[in-house]
């Protein structure tokens, strides 16, 4: 840095040019050599240094249980005492299962990463003198930043220029309105809402445009200050609470049933260490240690098969709600329309073409630098105006507020300032028409003819904007101020035509049990006419003006009945969003611009597309790569199958569970020997988790994407007891079978049970992965494959080398066939149960 006495503490008390000096960077930017160096020099822009987790860090996360780890002291243990056949082999299968799962979450990560960097947020920055658009954690101090409206602020720094720039920075200090930010040094002493002359990290511009220089990125940003106090985890979705509370219940009842087998055997005086290997193991093979990774490998081959569809997931815990979803708002620009907007044609006052208003229009979107919009670009490319000897004066933005956009300009010595916006919003700043050559004041008749084209117009599906004019005096700039006292000379009639096959969609939709609902800025008469075009059934109308009159309470009676709210604000759409989650909806909310951001936060699903501006993008769970209600209703469909898929194993691992609990827990108490030694319940536990695996990619029955599917802890607990109880009468079966009628040793009594105990857990998955008969649902194929692999490997298991050494005997014929018949009876019986069960939810 040159000025090294420079204190870069208080840097909004400094000019700009002291400040460029110290940082060694010019208002053109940094050069690349210079940026990269400064990368390697202060590291990414990010709150928390995070790299990509290594192969073997990954591997060794798969370790963090601790019953694994006790069990891996158990196994230290055994080998002390020189029992070294079965400490290798309990080792070799606890590393064989670390090793599948982490194989599986391994590419997983890498695949999830590689979608979420498609829609990672961009900076603009001035790079060689050049703008450029650079990931937004590659910003470093010293870079020349661009902003404009609908720019998230990657990083904090101070103007450098700024026209009419207002930044929503609530996030950090509460403020409720846009605030507006000046060039200029600020007090040395002023608070985060005091230092006008800076933008921070995580906020975003609602208007205008300015060029920044950044001070201070990641970490050392006030966001990253405040963030780093408090440590703050956004709350997670029902999904992810219910697992975990239901994991948590397992882990615990199972633990204190692993104390009472572990105290009784010691009591009965079996070998201590057995004992103990035995009641860890049983731990292992109970608790649904591989729920969290079985999930996020679901979720995460769920986000891959999205993205096939056109629907990149950035939050992959907000697939569940994808599923859950049974209201959607939209507006209804890109997805009812096709989003294409054209000029129709401009019109003076007394509703004839003219090309005196297209001229202006011309003019106004010609020079607009601000917030890029369809609007300017369909007037640009209605045709050309002659354009010699005009030159740009100033601008004051589009903002959200007066929702109008003016530039001044000069022509032939004279000074114009022009203005296109809402037509109430415009006709609010005039105070004449020009009506032919004249300039007359308009009163309430003349406006009372301007409503009436108004209304005509926006009937027939139009989107009608004002056009008006005022000559101005020299200075040094124009603000908002100089918005009064104009002349309305015309309108704009823009017309976005509704798409081919969405009312198909809509139906769609509706089919799957989600209701579409329009949340609209545009005025209620076009936004009733494109309904009707695309055949939504009219339930009923809000407008913005209604609902700023309405109580909570009346706001939640009208969301459930009414299906269009028109000419409403970015507030009104968040109200009308936790409206419906307060009536109990899973609500979605599609959205793609700086207003949006608001309701796609408040939503339990937010939806953007992948040219959104940034705020929205960010904002969002989902990003559409392309904007199609066609693309949405197929997302959804995915969702849903992932979350059924997800809740397949929830429901098998749970029900096993607590069967096998029971059954291992008497068997230990009257067996006058260790049911299964350690070594044998890991290897069941490892061999069924392959075809587990395999469950993400797992054919879903129709009716499971039919309708919104939601987490439900009861009919979870209730599934388990069921199918567990059921998995115990046959293991008792089992149990009283080999030992009473075909009198068998220790070994055989082990080795049957093992085959039994696969076998049965193996079909069990086939027959609740569907509500159906088990043969009428044809099972994925990987999962079908993975299960009769692991079945043939497991019934010729006892009569390989290896048998020995994992404690197996060979299974005489007449024994097999008995464990057959058992099976098959047991088979029947899940399938009698799941009827009834299902009969008994449904009634």
């Amino acid at each position: 840095m040159r000025d090294t006495s420079l204190d870069l503490r208080e840097y909004w008390s400094q000019s700009s040019h002291k400040l460029l000096d110290a940082l060694e960077t010019s208002p053109e930017g940094l050069s690349a050599a210079d940026a990269s160096s400064r990368l390697s020099q202060y590291g990414l822009n990010v709150l928390e240094a995070r790299e990509r987790a290594s192969a073997l860090r990954l591997f060794l996360s798969q370790f963090r249980s601790p019953i694994v780890l006790i069990l891996l002291f158990a196994t230290g243990v055994s080998a002390i005492v020189r029992d070294w056949a079965d400490a290798l082999i309990i080792l070799t299968i606890v590393l064989g299962s670390a090793l599948l799962s982490f194989v599986q979450e391994y590419r997983a990560n890498g695949a999830t990463e590689k979608l979420r960097a498609r829609v990672t947020v961009k900076a603009r920055v001035l790079r060689d003198g050049r703008p450029e658009d650079i990931p937004a954690e590659e910003v470093v101090p010293g870079d020349v930043v661009l902003l404009s409206a609908g720019s998230l602020v990657p990083a904090d720094g101070v103007l450098l220029e700024a026209t009419d720039f207002y930044v929503n920075q609530a996030v950090l200090t509460g403020e409720t309105f846009p605030v507006e930010k000046r060039v200029g040094a600020a007090p040395a002493r002023a608070g985060l809402a005091g230092r006008t002359n800076c933008v921070f990290m995580g906020t975003n511009v609602r208007s205008g445009a300015a060029k920044v220089l950044i001070m201070r990125t990641g970490a050392g940003t006030a966001f990253g200050e405040i963030a780093g106090r408090l440590s703050l985890r956004p709350p997670g979705t029902e999904f992810e609470r219910g697992i975990r509370r239901f994991g948590y219940l397992l882990s615990q009842v199972m633990m204190v049933l692993v104390l009472v087998v572990f105290a009784v055997n010691v009591f009965f005086h079996r070998p201590v260490i057995d004992s103990l290997l035995f009641s860890v193991a049983l731990a292992v093979g109970l608790t649904p240690q591989l729920l969290p990774a079985i999930i996020s490998i679901n979720l995460s081959k769920g986000a891959q098969s999205m993205a096939s569809h056109g629907v990149i997931v950035r939050r992959l815990e907000a697939i569940e709600n994808f599923g859950s979803m049974d209201v959607l708002c939209t507006d209804k620009t890109g997805t009812l329309t096709e989003g294409v907007v054209q000029l129709d044609n401009a019109f003076d006052v007394q509703g004839q073409p003219s090309e005196e208003v297209f001229r202006c229009a011309y003019l106004n979107a010609y020079f607009e630098t601000g917030l890029a919009n369809p609007l300017d670009e369909a007037i640009l490319a209605h045709g050309e105006a002659e354009m010699g000897g005009v030159s740009k004066l100033d601008e004051v933005p589009y903002d959200f507020v007066r929702k109008r956009l003016t530039v001044v300009v000069m022509e032939r010595e004279e000074r114009l300032l022009i203005t296109k916006g809402a037509l109430d919003n415009v006709l609010a700043v005039c105070s004449h028409l020009r009506e032919g050559c004249e300039r007359v004041p308009l009163d309430e008749a003349y406006l009372a003819k301007v409503q009436e084209r108004y209304v005509e117009w926006s009937g027939q599906g139009f989107r009608v904007l004002g056009m008006a004019t005022k000559a101005v005096s020299p200075q040094p700039a124009y603000t908002r101020n100089d918005e009064h006292d104009l002349t309305f000379v015309g309108f704009l009639l823009f017309f976005d035509r509704p798409k081919p096959g969405v009312g198909q969609t809509i139906s769609d939709l509706a089919a799957l049990g989600v209701d579409l609902k329009i949340i609209s800025g545009d005025n209620r008469l076009a936004v009733l006419h494109t309904a009707e075009s695309v055949e939504l059934e009219l339930k009923g109308v809000v407008t913005g003006s209604e609902l700023q009159d309405m109580g909570d309470e009346a706001l939640w009676q009208a969301v459930e009945r009414v299906n269009i709210f028109a000419e409403v604000d970015p507030n009104q759409k968040e109200r009308i969003i936790l409206a419906l989650g307060k009536t109990g909806h899973v609500v979605g909310y599609m959205g793609d611009g700086i207003n949006d951001a608001p309701a796609l936060h408040a939503a339990d699903v937010g939806i953007s597309v992948e040219g959104a501006v940034d705020v929205a993008r960010e904002a969002a769970d989902f990003v559409l790569l392309k904007q199609d209600l066609a693309v949405l209703h197929e997302g959804i469909v995915q969702g849903r199958r992932t979350f059924a898929n997800t809740l397949k194993y929830v429901f098998i691992t749970t029900s096993a569970n607590f069967g096998n609990m029971f059954s291992m827990a008497g068997a230990s108490l009257f067996v006058p020997f260790l049911p299964l030694l350690p070594k044998q319940i890991l290897l069941t536990n490892f061999v069924t988790d392959f075809p587990a695996m395999a469950i993400g990619t797992d054919n879903v029955d129709r009716e499971l994407v039919d309708s919104p599917q939601r987490w439900n802890v009861k009919f979870i607990r209730n599934f388990m007891v069921t199918f567990g109880l059921v998995s115990s009468v046959f293991d008792y079966l089992t149990f009283g079978t080999l030992l009473l009628v075909l009198r068998a040793t220790t070994d055989q009594f082990r080795t049957g049970w093992f085959l039994e105990s696969v076998v049965t857990e193996l079909l069990i998955m086939l027959v609740i992965r569907t509500r159906k008969l088990f043969w009428r649902s044809r099972p994925g194929k990987y999962l079908l494959m993975g299960t009769v692999a692991v079945g043939a490997a497991t019934l010729v298991l006892p009569y390989t080398p290896v048998a020995g050494l994992l404690g197996f005997v060979p299974i005489p014929l007449p024994t097999l066939l008995v464990l057959g018949g058992i099976t098959l009876a047991y088979a029947i019986a899940s399938e009698v149960a799941k009827h009834l069960f299902y009969r008994r939810v449904q009634s």
